[in-house]
């Protein structure tokens, strides 16, 4: 048995394939080992639906935000052995994730619009390049926490338009205090400011929340896609629900710099469950 993981800070889509080709899958909790031990991973790991499967899984392949330094692998590594102690277990980064979902065996540049923002260039067979990824705080251009942030501010400073603002105050009820505890006090901020980002999609008719993408979108193509060599003669391919549920306005911005943008799915997992079939 085959398990598959494609975690990002806000959730992980597991994939199971069974000896006899069949496919079960669940969706829980997010990851990433950048903000959270090997310990506090392996909790939020004791679900239902891995418990049920831990004695009988043999091959684990984890694609994970946060996996691409050896020591964060070793963490997550670390966490899934507790629940998983007879499986081989292979870490790597989302990017690949991404890149093997979106490219295939093509070149092309691979991104992640999700609770943050990372990207790649890709030769077809390996990650040639990629772009620094300072994280929520720092980086992360055009992500979900990135532009839940943005939100936040205006609406701190009171820089948004009244009837957004009054919208906002009726479907959450925030104040100020509120809203700084969560970003200060609570964990996973990342989460929490990228929560935000569905009321965003849902009013991005109104000029305000379409410019909070599409300026937050600009700014990713010049940190990430505009560094790459030949970017502008490639495919650009993107994964995430940022990305995915505001296709149109990526699309819109990307047309605009002269990108030539491909693929947008929402998320790698039935490309990547594809992928590791043949390990049967």
């Amino acid at each position: 048995m085959i398990l598959i993981a494609d975690s990002g800070s806000s959730k992980t889509d597991w994939r199971v394939i069974h000896q006899d080709g069949s496919i079960s899958q669940f969706r829980g909790v997010g990851f990433n080992p950048y903000y959270q031990s090997s310990e506090e991973m392996e909790k939020e790991m004791r679900q239902e639906f891995l418990l049920s499967i831990s004695a009988v899984t043999k091959e684990i392949y984890f694609y994970g935000a946060g996996c691409s330094a050896a020591e964060r692998k070793a963490e997550v590594s670390r966490a899934l052995a507790t629940i998983f102690p007879h499986a081989t277990i292979t870490i790597d980064h989302d990017l690949a994730a991404a890149a093997h979902a979106t490219c295939g065996h093509e070149p092309g540049i691979a991104c992640i619009l999700g609770t943050g923002s990372n990207s790649c260039d890709f030769d077809g067979e390996k990650i040639v390049a990629t772009r620094p990824a300072p994280g929520y705080i720092l980086g992360d251009e055009g992500g979900g926490a990135y532009v839940g942030r943005k939100l936040l501010r205006d609406f701190i400073y009171d820089d948004m338009p009244k009837d957004i603002r009054e919208a906002f105050v009726k479907e959450f009820g925030l104040t100020q205090e509120i809203i700084q505890d969560h970003v200060y006090r609570k964990p996973y901020p990342n989460r929490y400011m990228a929560s935000f980002c569905k009321f965003i999609t849902e009013h991005s008719n109104h000029p305000y929340c379409y410019s909070l993408y599409y300026e937050s979108f600009l700014e990713f193509f010049e940190k990430h896609i505009s560094r790459y060599q030949d970017f502008r003669s490639k495919p650009v391919n993107f994964v995430g629900s940022i990305a995915f549920y505001n296709s149109t306005i990526l699309r819109k911005a990307a047309y605009d710099q002269g990108l030539n943008i491909q693929k947008i799915i929402e998320n790698p997992i039935a490309g990547l469950t594809l992928y590791h079939q043949n390990k049967l």
